[in-house]
């Protein structure tokens, strides 16, 4: 296996062929070039492959200092060591070669040990510097992925949680903690009908629709959305990230999804679609973080607060929006509200208090 590629410049033939040899005893693999207009080309055509240059100094056409200067101005090629080789001794030429960028300045005739340790030297650094590239291109390709795989894990959960996973507190908050939130659920009335006698290309196209106009509503309140499961949509606010205001938010939202609903609701009333929107609203503790198993994990919340949410949407009739007593009186004075009396819920030892949200009273 080869240790490299070397180029020889020198407008001698008997001197390349001399170096050569050398460099072959090296185990190099050796290019030649009689002037220094040939080597440049020689080296932008295979920037990648050739690891020294060993150059002389006085050559016709392009002499070896201009050579080292063109090398040194090109980004493509600057990297490649140059052993600068010349019978020129003066101290002026060694240290006008080393300014311009040489690695090293050997005299002629050259010693055969000196010449194998700056090439061994030469190549290390050159070795390194590739090194050092793949490195960065890796990188670079690496950053390409995370951010690729980012943009397309946001398009599966909600910004939050896409924002959660990659921060520094993430993994605390994922692990699992108790927070106040305002939990929401919205399904549809009708839908089990619906979808008995619907076909399947209509039935994804009224949830698709759907599911739509309910994520354009939960991203322009900030609600988290836990989750999507046929016409059943749950969210909550006041996690990951905290609102003072997540009441507030949460009717917002929710009348923002029925005001919405409503031209759809016509539409599909066209089509013989007979579906309604039922919300239900609670506020309370729950714990939230990671659920799931390696491989499949979700971000959830469980608690009381989440069942109460489930069972008054499950209550509420077309167009209503049912809040619980607590989560009412958070925001009195900001919604108009009609009571519905006491709700007796599955699951639910005694009956609760529950008001329909009507609209707001302060915009």
């Amino acid at each position: 296996m080869s240790a490299g590629i070397a180029l020889v410049v020198d407008d001698s033939r008997v001197n390349r062929l001399v170096l050569a040899k050398q460099l072959e005893t090296l185990g190099l693999d050796v290019l030649e070039a009689e002037n220094g207009l040939d080597a440049l080309e020689r080296l932008r055509a295979h920037p990648t492959e050739i690891d020294v240059v060993l150059l002389d100094v006085l050559m016709p056409e392009l002499d070896g200092y201009e050579t080292l200067a063109a090398m040194k101005q090109d980004d493509v090629i600057r990297h490649i060591p140059v052993i600068v080789v010349s019978a020129v001794e003066e101290l002026a030429s060694v240290v006008r070669c080393i300014e311009l960028g040489a690695t090293d300045y050997l005299t002629k005739p050259i010693e055969p040990r000196i010449l194998r340790a700056r090439i061994n030297a030469s190549l290390g650094a050159k070795r390194l510097h590739d090194l050092e590239q793949e490195y960065l291109a890796r990188q670079t390709e690496l950053n390409a992925t995370i951010q690729r795989q980012k943009s397309e894990l946001s398009r599966f959960l909600s910004p939050q949680i896409s924002a959660l996973i990659s921060s520094a507190e993430g993994e605390a908050l994922l692990s699992g903690h108790r927070r106040q939130i305002t939990a929401v659920f919205c399904d549809l009335r009708g839908f089990t009908t619906f979808a008995e006698q619907a076909e399947p290309e209509e039935l994804f196209g009224v949830l698709g629709a759907y599911h739509r106009l309910i994520g354009e509503a939960i991203i322009e309140h900030e609600g988290t959305l836990e989750h999507f499961a046929g016409d059943g949509v749950m969210t909550f606010f006041n996690d990951p990230v905290q609102q003072p205001d997540h009441v507030e938010r949460a009717v917002r939202m929710a009348l923002a999804v029925r005001d919405r609903f409503q031209p759809l609701s016509v539409e599909w009333g066209k089509r013989g679609y007979d579906l309604g929107l039922g919300v239900g609203i609670a506020v309370g503790y729950a714990t939230l973080g990671r659920i799931g198993f390696e491989g499949r994990y979700d971000y959830g919340a469980i608690g009381n607060v989440v069942i109460m949410a489930s069972r008054l949407s499950s209550s509420a009739a077309t167009n209503q929006i049912l809040l619980t007593q607590r989560a009412y009186a958070m925001v009195e004075g900001l919604v108009e509200v009609e009571e519905v009396g006491e709700l007796t819920l599955k699951g639910m030892t005694r009956p609760v208090p529950a008001h329909n949200v009507l609209a707001l009273t302060a915009v």
